[in-house]
């Protein structure tokens, strides 16, 4: 199984406090605080049929 989700953390994630997120299935999703994007997860474990 493929890994869903790649973070990238440059100096200018750094200096923001974020992180750039690309999706395997959506494609790039901009930067987004990293409590942003560990919502983003959770939701979507939550909304996943198992």
């Amino acid at each position: 199984e493929k890994v869903p989700y790649m973070l990238v953390i440059g100096d200018k994630e750094m200096e923001n406090g974020t992180v750039a997120v690309r999706s395997r299935s959506k494609g790039d999703l901009g930067t987004m605080k990293l409590e942003d994007f560990k919502a983003l997860l959770l939701k979507e474990i939550k909304d996943k049929a198992f």
